[in-house]
């Protein structure tokens, strides 16, 4: 009978399981529509703060703003890695860090000096355990994008890069296509493409559309074009770098939804075996302890 206890005791605790994986399931369903509805809420400000700006730069080709100048030699560059704060959501973060891994390797290959930005508390572990150059970090960023809070992290690597101490800037994040697909995706975000393509739109520059124009544009400045031009594209560099923590947030919460109904299907498939199982040895117990009485009955 010792091996029926142990059988109950495991049916238990795989139920006891299963209803934490469903419940975490619903949560995720929850916040995965309210994290979609922002993810989607913030694509119409970036897109015409991209037509804006690339107007402006249209109607003013003699400035040159230093977001959108090409470096003759890369010699280093910033990378801002989008991870979670929390685990449970399949192979989210296993994924965009391995792509990280990849470019990393390839940057040291050419020479290349990489310095890094964490979003996230999985980024930040993963980089502080290959003793990568983390120059800044905001972990604990809960549920939804504040972009207050991430300033501050993303202005180390903006102002190393207009005083020349790193050549370019990448965005490695997720980049949310469906509920059940999420991909990985390494987006340059300076310099500044020529027409200031959208990176959202085809998870690459090479593939991503740019802003196009049929008309002239004749705009009246105050208090001037550089300064409006100046800070429409700090506007456009945090609104990108908020997108892509707000595509982060709806990939994980659609990757642990995902995750968690796996897992319930598999607890209900355990607990079926475990209790076949549990019957099986029921019944030949049963059948042993007959046989013993009615041996015991015959030697009588």
């Amino acid at each position: 009978m010792a091996g029926i206890k142990e059988i109950r005791t495991k049916i238990k605790s795989v139920q006891s399981t299963s209803k934490i994986t469903k419940a975490m399931e619903m949560v995720a369903a929850s916040k995965m529509r309210k994290a979609q509805d922002r993810m989607r809420a913030g694509r119409p400000y970036a897109t015409k703060v991209r037509e804006i700006a690339a107007h402006l730069m249209q109607a003013n080709p003699e400035y040159s703003h230093p977001y959108m100048q090409e470096r003759s030699e890369i010699k280093a560059v910033g990378v801002i890695l989008v991870t979670t704060d929390k685990g449970l959501c399949g192979g989210l973060n296993t994924n965009i860090s391995r792509l990280t891994l990849a470019r990393l390797k390839e940057f040291e290959q050419q020479g290349i000096k990489v310095q890094f930005t964490a979003f996230g508390s999985k980024g930040a572990g993963m980089l502080t355990r290959i003793k990568a150059n983390l120059v800044s970090q905001e972990v604990g960023l809960g549920d939804a994008p504040n972009l207050e809070r991430l300033i501050g992290a993303l202005k180390v690597q903006l102002d190393d890069f207009v005083e020349g101490k790193i050549d370019a800037v990448y965005v490695a994040t997720s980049r949310f296509v469906n509920t059940m697909r999420q991909e990985p995706s390494f987006i340059r975000l300076l310099p500044l493409p020529s027409g200031l393509k959208d990176p959202f739109q085809a998870g690459a520059d090479e593939s991503a559309q740019e802003v196009k124009s049929q008309y002239g544009w004749d705009y009246i400045y105050e208090p001037d074009a550089q300064s409006v031009i100046d800070d429409l594209l700090l506007r456009y560099i945090e609104g990108v770098v908020y997108q892509a923590v707000a595509e982060n947030m709806a990939s994980e919460q659609s990757a642990r939804m995902v995750a968690m109904k796996a897992a319930s299907d598999n607890a209900k498939k355990v607990i079926g075996d475990l209790k076949l199982v549990y019957n099986k040895t029921r019944q030949a117990a049963i059948t042993k302890e007959i046989s013993e009485i009615v041996g015991g009955a015959a030697a009588v």
